[in-house]
Parts: C-alpha cells; structure tokens; sequence
C-alpha cells in the first residue's frame, strides 16, 4: 500500500471560493441558471458518527447527518446532482459482514447520481463488486477500466449525461492502475488504460459531439503525486481542454476549497477533493446566464 498523502482542513468549514468568469460553454438564456454540485470519496464504509472523544474526527461524519445536508440543500436548489469518486468499501465491520450491500443501499436512499470505482472497491474481487450492484440505484461511471473479458461487462458505463434546468451535463470516470494495488486475481482481466487518453477522448465528445455545458470528471487517479510522472488530478487539469470540474479521491485529501489549475486552452479548472470517511461534503456551485458563467465552492464539515 503506498503511503498517502493527508491535508488537513484547518481554517473554518464555509471557506469560500469565487471564480467569476469561468470560460465554460455560454447559454443563451437570459436568466441566470444555478447547478449544484455535491460530492464525496474514499468514505470507507464509514456509516455512524465519529465518537466525540476521536483523535482525528471528534464527532464528525456519519451517513445520517450527511442525508439531512443533502435534503437540505436540494430543498435550497432543486437542481442538484450528488456523486461520489469511489473508494466506497473497505474501513468498517460494515463491509466486512455485508460485502457492500448497506452502503450501496443507503447511498440509493440518499439518491447519489453516480460514483466512479475506486481500487478498494474491488477489495472482494470483480464478483463481489457485481453481487452488490442490484443494491445500487445510482450508476457507475468508469471511462479507463475495461471490463469486457470480465463479470461486469455491461454494468458500468464509461460516460453519462444528465440534465438540470436545461442544463448539459456530462460526467466521465477515471480509476487508478490497479496494478500494485490490488491483487490480480481481484481485478482479473480489467484492462486498464492511459487516463490522460481515455480524458482527452471522454471531454471531446461530451462537449463537441453531445454538446454540454459542463464537464464533470469523477477521478480516482490521487490528487497531486509531486516527484513521479504518476497520473494525478492536477496533471490532468493541465492537459484537458473542456473539463470543467474535476472531483478526486484516492489520496484522502483534504481541501479547504477547490484548487484553481490553468488547462491546456488556458482556462481554469477546479479540481476538489474532500478527505475521506465521510467527514466532509464538497460543494460546488455553477452559474450560468446568457453572457457565460461562473463558479465557487467550499467544503462543508458533517
């Protein structure tokens, strides 16, 4: 297991970021629309709230107090999507008596929208992952991984569209080499492909050929590897042209407010990561009215 690398969030939860004139794809309506991103990773199988005597996360978390955030801030803004950039199992007896089921079931009552697959995710190998899946209400995007020689061929998709108040938007996913993670007889014939490609190939057909608004990567890749060439988010940020929003997991960073990266065309990208344990949610909110749009986010405590 590869040491990972831990950020603390240490400044007040409501830290707030304002891009005004993000260069995304402009709307030629003449009011001004709100979309409201929501999101989670690496939550571990963490179901109940931190004790209050906890060294780490003194009576933080909990999966209850993360639905009443959600239901409030749909209530807020009804055009809300919520997604999660995997590392769902692994952490808690829960996983290890259930294999999964509860989680997938109470993330379906929370109504997420999609989770990409982390590489704990295949702690009980491919059909361990594919038991759990009739439990899902919420798909699983995954761009890199090909399942075709394996079990859950046909069970993932490698983009989705979804739209909000007229809205385009288009999520795609990318998981981590398995490779040195996790054993092979887990991960079996998975073929795993080069993220930055798989990017390129992804972003160009939601935003030239689906035409979307917003381009949303849900990325297990790890946030920021500073020595290696491994692929991370802040990598990808500066090689894609129409990824709006990239939302990581793996390395259990925690950011106070997303992180402004300049692309390819020399627009800004936001990459946000939020911990892990489910301690935080992330929150981004994206503007748009007929003359462009904008952004801002922060990171909510639970």
């Amino acid at each position: 297991m590869e040491r990972r690398k831990f950020i603390r969030n240490t400044t007040a939860s409501a830290s707030f970021l304002s891009l005004g004139g993000l260069a995304l794809n402009s709307c030629t309506q003449s009011s001004k629309k709100h979309i409201t991103i929501l999101h989670t990773n690496d939550v571990h199988s963490h179901i109940d709230t931190f004790p209050n005597d906890h060294a780490d996360f003194p009576g933080l978390g909990g999966l209850a107090r993360r639905a009443g955030l959600v239901a409030s801030i749909r209530k807020e803004n009804p055009h809300t999507l919520l997604f999660d950039a995997g590392d769902i199992f692994q952490g808690t007896p829960y996983f290890n008596f259930y294999g999964g089921e509860l989680e997938f079931k109470l993330m379906s009552m929370l109504n997420y929208d999609a989770t990409t697959i982390g590489n704990h995710d295949f702690d009980n190998g491919i059909n361990g992952l594919l038991a759990q899946m009739p439990h899902a209400k919420f798909n699983f995007i995954t761009s890199n991984y090909d399942f075709s020689n394996t079990d859950l061929n046909g069970f993932t998709q490698p983009y989705k569209i979804y739209e909000q108040d007229g809205i385009k938007i288009g999520v795609y996913g990318l998981g981590i080499k398995l490779d040195g993670l996790v054993t092979r007889q887990l991960y079996k014939e998975t073929e795993y492909l080069d993220p930055f490609e798989l990017a390129t190939d992804m972003e160009h057909k939601l935003k030239q050929e689906e035409k979307c608004d917003l381009v949303i990567c849900l990325s297990h890749l790890g946030y920021d590897y500073e020595v290696t060439e491994k692929p991370d988010d802040l990598k990808l940020a500066q090689r894609t042209k129409y990824t709006d929003l990239i939302i990581g997991g793996h390395t259990h960073t925690f950011l106070e407010k997303p992180t402004s990266i300049t692309n390819a065309t020399g627009r800004e990208v936001l990459v946000n990561q939020v911990g892990c344990f489910g301690v935080h949610l992330g929150r981004i909110d994206f503007y748009f009215d007929s003359v462009g749009s904008s952004a801002s986010g922060y990171t909510i405590k639970v």
